[in-house]
Protein backbone atom coordinates (compact mmCIF):
# COMPACT_ATOMS: atom_id res chain seq x y z
CA UNK A 1 0.00 0.00 0.00
CA UNK A 2 2.92 2.09 0.97
CA UNK A 3 6.84 2.89 -0.43
CA UNK A 4 8.25 4.05 2.40
CA UNK A 5 7.58 3.92 6.09
CA UNK A 6 8.35 7.17 8.31
CA UNK A 7 8.59 6.51 11.85
CA UNK A 8 9.03 9.12 14.97
CA UNK A 9 11.58 8.39 17.99
CA UNK A 10 10.82 9.86 21.23
CA UNK A 11 7.68 8.41 22.23
CA UNK A 12 6.72 6.46 19.31
CA UNK A 13 10.08 4.00 18.87
CA UNK A 14 11.35 5.15 22.48
CA UNK A 15 9.41 5.40 25.87
CA UNK A 16 11.81 9.04 25.81
CA UNK A 17 9.75 11.67 26.31
CA UNK A 18 9.16 11.36 30.17
CA UNK A 19 13.09 11.10 31.08
CA UNK A 20 13.23 14.32 28.73
CA UNK A 21 10.48 16.33 30.26
CA UNK A 22 12.46 15.61 33.71
CA UNK A 23 15.67 16.58 32.39
CA UNK A 24 14.43 20.16 31.24
CA UNK A 25 12.48 20.25 33.84
CA UNK A 26 15.44 19.66 36.26
CA UNK A 27 17.86 21.82 34.38
CA UNK A 28 15.68 24.47 34.50
CA UNK A 29 14.81 24.48 38.56
CA UNK A 30 18.60 24.99 38.91
CA UNK A 31 18.57 27.96 37.44
CA UNK A 32 15.64 28.77 39.60
CA UNK A 33 12.64 27.95 37.25
CA UNK A 34 10.24 25.76 39.05
CA UNK A 35 7.69 23.89 36.48
CA UNK A 36 4.57 22.13 37.41
CA UNK A 37 4.71 18.40 35.94
CA UNK A 38 1.86 19.66 33.31
CA UNK A 39 4.31 22.69 32.23
CA UNK A 40 7.05 20.66 31.41
CA UNK A 41 5.18 18.05 29.76
CA UNK A 42 3.40 21.26 28.02
CA UNK A 43 6.75 23.13 26.89
CA UNK A 44 8.36 19.51 25.58
CA UNK A 45 6.09 17.08 24.10
CA UNK A 46 5.97 16.96 20.63
CA UNK A 47 8.58 19.76 20.13
CA UNK A 48 11.79 19.71 18.12
CA UNK A 49 14.83 20.74 20.08
CA UNK A 50 15.61 23.61 18.78
CA UNK A 51 12.11 24.88 19.59
CA UNK A 52 12.25 23.67 23.07
CA UNK A 53 15.18 25.60 23.57
CA UNK A 54 13.76 28.72 21.93
CA UNK A 55 10.62 28.94 23.70
CA UNK A 56 13.04 28.25 27.33
CA UNK A 57 14.57 31.26 26.56
CA UNK A 58 11.73 33.56 25.49
CA UNK A 59 9.93 32.16 28.86
CA UNK A 60 12.95 32.32 30.56
CA UNK A 61 16.10 33.90 29.35
CA UNK A 62 17.95 34.11 32.48
CA UNK A 63 18.49 30.25 32.83
CA UNK A 64 20.42 29.11 29.60
CA UNK A 65 22.12 31.39 27.25
CA UNK A 66 22.43 28.56 24.50
CA UNK A 67 21.23 25.71 23.59
CA UNK A 68 24.89 24.22 24.15
CA UNK A 69 25.18 25.11 27.35
CA UNK A 70 21.62 23.76 28.44
CA UNK A 71 22.49 20.31 26.65
CA UNK A 72 25.43 20.36 28.79
CA UNK A 73 23.06 20.16 31.33
CA UNK A 74 20.17 17.88 30.37
CA UNK A 75 21.76 15.33 27.80
CA UNK A 76 23.70 13.77 31.19
CA UNK A 77 20.84 13.72 32.98
CA UNK A 78 18.79 12.30 30.41
CA UNK A 79 21.09 9.43 29.88
CA UNK A 80 21.18 9.27 33.98
CA UNK A 81 17.95 8.42 33.64
CA UNK A 82 18.01 6.16 30.25
CA UNK A 83 20.08 3.92 32.66
CA UNK A 84 17.28 2.74 35.00
CA UNK A 85 15.43 1.37 33.09
CA UNK A 86 14.28 -0.24 29.46
CA UNK A 87 12.97 2.58 27.47
CA UNK A 88 12.87 0.91 23.93
CA UNK A 89 8.89 0.39 22.74
CA UNK A 90 9.62 -3.36 21.74
CA UNK A 91 6.12 -3.41 19.62
CA UNK A 92 6.58 -0.03 18.04
CA UNK A 93 10.60 -1.88 16.98
CA UNK A 94 9.09 -4.72 15.80
CA UNK A 95 6.87 -2.97 13.38
CA UNK A 96 9.43 -1.50 11.91
CA UNK A 97 11.54 -4.51 11.09
CA UNK A 98 8.28 -5.66 9.89
CA UNK A 99 7.69 -2.87 7.48
CA UNK A 100 11.34 -2.56 6.61
CA UNK A 101 10.87 -5.89 4.61
CA UNK A 102 8.46 -3.89 2.00
CA UNK A 103 9.90 -0.93 1.61
CA UNK A 104 12.67 1.86 3.43
CA UNK A 105 11.80 2.63 7.01
CA UNK A 106 12.97 6.30 7.64
CA UNK A 107 13.45 8.01 11.31
CA UNK A 108 12.14 11.77 11.13
CA UNK A 109 12.75 13.46 14.39
CA UNK A 110 12.97 16.65 16.12
CA UNK A 111 15.88 15.19 18.41
CA UNK A 112 19.47 15.12 17.11
CA UNK A 113 21.43 13.33 15.01
CA UNK A 114 23.61 12.30 17.56
CA UNK A 115 20.64 11.29 19.34
CA UNK A 116 18.71 9.62 17.05
CA UNK A 117 22.50 7.77 16.21
CA UNK A 118 22.59 6.74 19.74
CA UNK A 119 18.63 5.69 20.11
CA UNK A 120 19.29 3.32 16.50
CA UNK A 121 22.30 1.60 18.28
CA UNK A 122 20.28 0.93 21.31
CA UNK A 123 17.37 -0.44 19.07
CA UNK A 124 20.04 -2.76 17.01
CA UNK A 125 18.10 -1.45 13.77
CA UNK A 126 21.11 0.57 11.67
CA UNK A 127 20.47 -2.26 8.76
CA UNK A 128 16.91 -1.34 8.67
CA UNK A 129 17.53 2.43 8.28
CA UNK A 130 18.48 3.96 5.21
CA UNK A 131 18.96 7.09 7.05
CA UNK A 132 17.31 9.85 9.35
CA UNK A 133 16.51 13.28 9.46
CA UNK A 134 16.73 15.07 12.88
CA UNK A 135 16.68 18.32 14.22
CA UNK A 136 19.75 20.00 12.28
CA UNK A 137 18.37 18.86 9.06
CA UNK A 138 15.04 21.44 8.57
CA UNK A 139 14.21 24.81 9.67
CA UNK A 140 10.70 24.40 11.25
CA UNK A 141 9.72 22.09 13.47
CA UNK A 142 6.37 19.63 13.87
CA UNK A 143 3.97 20.67 13.15
CA UNK A 144 5.06 22.03 10.06
CA UNK A 145 5.71 19.43 7.54
CA UNK A 146 8.90 20.09 6.79
CA UNK A 147 11.12 17.34 8.31
CA UNK A 148 8.71 14.41 6.39
CA UNK A 149 8.96 16.38 3.03
CA UNK A 150 12.63 16.26 3.49
CA UNK A 151 12.89 12.85 3.69
CA UNK A 152 10.02 11.84 0.89
CA UNK A 153 12.25 14.07 -1.15
CA UNK A 154 15.39 11.87 -0.26
CA UNK A 155 13.82 8.68 -0.84
CA UNK A 156 12.69 10.10 -4.22
CA UNK A 157 8.65 8.92 -3.12
CA UNK A 158 5.24 10.93 -3.63
CA UNK A 159 4.58 12.16 -0.16
CA UNK A 160 1.02 10.35 -0.42
CA UNK A 161 3.01 7.08 -0.78
CA UNK A 162 4.27 7.36 2.69
CA UNK A 163 3.04 6.39 5.86
CA UNK A 164 4.20 7.99 9.18
CA UNK A 165 3.78 6.70 12.67
CA UNK A 166 3.72 9.40 15.32
CA UNK A 167 2.38 9.76 19.12
CA UNK A 168 2.04 13.79 19.33
CA UNK A 169 -0.55 16.21 17.86
CA UNK A 170 2.58 18.15 16.27
CA UNK A 171 4.01 14.99 14.80
CA UNK A 172 0.19 13.92 13.25
CA UNK A 173 -0.56 17.54 12.25
CA UNK A 174 3.09 17.94 10.52
CA UNK A 175 2.21 14.55 8.60
CA UNK A 176 -1.01 15.47 7.10
CA UNK A 177 0.10 19.01 6.43
CA UNK A 178 2.64 16.92 4.37
CA UNK A 179 0.11 14.64 2.78
CA UNK A 180 1.00 11.22 4.17
CA UNK A 181 -1.26 8.92 6.17
CA UNK A 182 -0.40 8.82 10.00
CA UNK A 183 -0.90 6.23 12.41
CA UNK A 184 -0.80 7.65 16.00
CA UNK A 185 -0.13 5.42 19.06
CA UNK A 186 -1.76 6.71 21.81
CA UNK A 187 -0.17 4.91 25.02
CA UNK A 188 -1.03 7.65 27.78
CA UNK A 189 -4.52 6.91 29.14
CA UNK A 190 -4.81 10.49 30.84
CA UNK A 191 -4.27 12.03 27.58
CA UNK A 192 -6.76 12.81 24.81
CA UNK A 193 -5.46 10.81 21.42
CA UNK A 194 -3.69 13.45 18.95
CA UNK A 195 -6.64 14.41 16.17
CA UNK A 196 -6.22 14.06 12.72
CA UNK A 197 -4.74 10.65 12.55
CA UNK A 198 -6.28 8.18 10.03
CA UNK A 199 -5.82 5.75 12.54
CA UNK A 200 -5.31 5.76 16.52
CA UNK A 201 -3.75 2.25 18.24
CA UNK A 202 -2.77 1.89 22.01
CA UNK A 203 0.09 -0.34 20.86
CA UNK A 204 1.39 -0.63 17.14
CA UNK A 205 1.48 -4.57 17.90
CA UNK A 206 -2.03 -4.14 16.31
CA UNK A 207 -1.03 -2.09 13.43
CA UNK A 208 -2.50 -3.89 10.04
CA UNK A 209 -2.91 -2.56 6.52
CA UNK A 210 -6.43 -3.67 6.49
CA UNK A 211 -7.74 -2.02 9.78
CA UNK A 212 -6.00 1.04 8.30
CA UNK A 213 -7.88 0.58 5.05
CA UNK A 214 -11.06 -0.01 7.31
CA UNK A 215 -10.87 3.78 8.35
Amino acid sequence: MFDAYLFDLDGTLLDSERLWIEAIGVALERRGVKLSPAAATALVLGRSWPDIFAEVRRRYPETYATREEMEAVTVPLYREYGERRDIRIHSSIALLRRLAAGGPTVIVSGSTRNRIAESIELMDIADLVPFYIGAEDYARGKPAPDCFLLAAARLGVSPERCLVFEDSPAGVAAAKAAGMACVALHRQEETQPPAGADLTLADLADFSFALLSSR
